[in-house]
């Protein structure tokens, strides 16, 4: 007999290190999604920059489909077509020679952590394994990737933090000029600080990192979790910003939501991962690469890619008219489809109530810290789905805005 599910259910069965909205989806289908009562919500959240093709693409489920008649899982010590053609596709469309999969972004920087520590002992001695990456970074929630990430919250309570990590403020050239040293194995940066309330990167702070990695023997590692696959209007952010890393990560999107992620390197460096080094029980598995391979074929053309501007410029349009009707947003940042809804000083802090307000309007969308509103939605999100949201969003804020005055009244009696 099936267990009734319920959110109440969750609670019973599952460790508790998530706070998960009390509605449970069931279906989605492009930007729409549906829960287990059939109220419907648009989905201006993407599972977090994952789903930039929508919910069920019909060419991801067909290719799914057919390779889940095909081959699911053979290991690593036999290959598999799938992987082979992504890797190749994957190089052919960027500055990488070489592709290393697993399933999920910590993964994929775990392994360019340690093929950046790697690199630096076989080149430089065992004294050059310190990794600087930037303060507010996220790079997953290993040990190792906490430790690498600038937000303490994250790796206090575990125990010492790895050793050899040092961090400096974002966009800040003279802070990093003067932590980058011979010992300095890599540097690692998000182009934008996408948990942190999605802060882009300078040119000037990208191609000085650049600058200072070639002098000092170090890697230059992108994350490109959260900014790669089409989500800056270009395949990568290193392609919009015009500035080639050594080492790159991407996740979230290159499976579309199924568990997908790569790292991404040139020749030179992927000589220092030999036989036995790393690997991963499921990474390249042919499944995902299925998926991936038939994604990166949809997004890495010139139809999705120009329409995230266009859909860029008319979200950014509505919602800093929206935000501004209501006195809520004061800035809206961020490039192509990772945008960041800056809150005016009245509701600082108030993100997470804002985000649950705006789920109970029917429309879904992120938080990045507590003074930003996030929003990554599908990369061909339609623009009736983008009005719908809208729709909703101007309800939500209108209802917040009334319980403002409200509140104002009552402390004025």
């Amino acid at each position: 007999m099936a267990v009734p599910v319920s959110r109440s259910l969750y609670e019973q069965v599952m460790v508790p290190n998530y706070a998960p909205a009390q509605v449970i989806p069931v279906q989605g289908q492009g930007a729409r999604i549906w829960d287990q009562d059939g109220n419907e919500y648009i989905d201006f959240a993407g599972g977090i920059a994952v789903n930039a093709l929508g919910h069920c693409h019909p060419a991801l489920v067909q290719t799914l489909s057919e390779q889940s008649q095909r081959l699911w899982h053979i290991s690593n010590v036999f290959t598999n077509e799938p992987a082979i053609r992504l890797a190749a596709s994957l190089t052919k469309a960027t500055f990488a020679d070489r592709v290393f999969f697993a399933n999920s972004g910590l993964e994929a920087n775990e392994a360019a952590f340690k093929l950046a520590r790697r690199y630096g002992t076989i080149t430089g001695g065992e004294g050059k394994y310190e990794i600087i990456s930037a303060l507010e970074s996220f790079h997953g929630r290993s040990l190792f990737t906490v430790s690498v990430a600038g937000q303490p919250k994250y790796s206090q309570g575990f125990g010492p933090a790895i050793a050899g990590i040092r961090h400096v403020p974002f966009n800040d050239i003279e802070a990093l000029e003067r932590t980058i040293s011979s010992k300095t194995c890599a540097v690692v940066l998000e182009p934008i600080l996408g948990e942190s309330g999605v802060l882009p990167a300078t040119y000037a702070y990208l191609q000085r990192a650049r600058e200072l990695c070639d002098e000092h023997g170090a890697l230059l590692i992108f994350d490109e979790v959260q900014t790669g696959m089409g989500r800056l209007g270009k395949l990568f952010a290193y392609q919009y910003f015009g500035v080639v890393p050594d080492v790159l990560t991407a996740a979230k999107a290159i499976g579309c939501g199924f568990p997908l992620a790569a790292m991404l390197t040139t020749n030179e460096v992927a000589q220092h991962l030999g036989v036995g080094t790393h690997g991963s029980t499921f990474g390249g598995n042919p499944l995902a690469c299925a998926v991936g391979e038939a994604a990166l074929h949809l997004i890495n053309s010139s139809q999705v890619l120009e329409g995230v501007s266009a859909r860029h410029a008319y979200l950014v349009k509505a919602l800093s008219e929206v935000g501004a009707r209501y006195g809520i947003f004061e800035e809206i940042r961020g490039i192509g489809l990772l945008l960041g809804c800056v809150l005016t000083p009245a509701w600082k802090g108030k993100a997470r109530y804002i985000m649950t307000k705006c789920l109970e309007q029917g429309v879904m969308v992120l938080q990045a810290g507590p003074d930003v509103i996030r929003l990554a939605p599908s990369l061909i999100i339609e623009n009736v789905e983008m009005d719908a949201g809208l729709a909703k969003l101007e309800v939500t804020f209108n209802q917040l805005s009334m319980e403002q005055l409200v509140a104002s009244l009552q402390s004025a009696e």
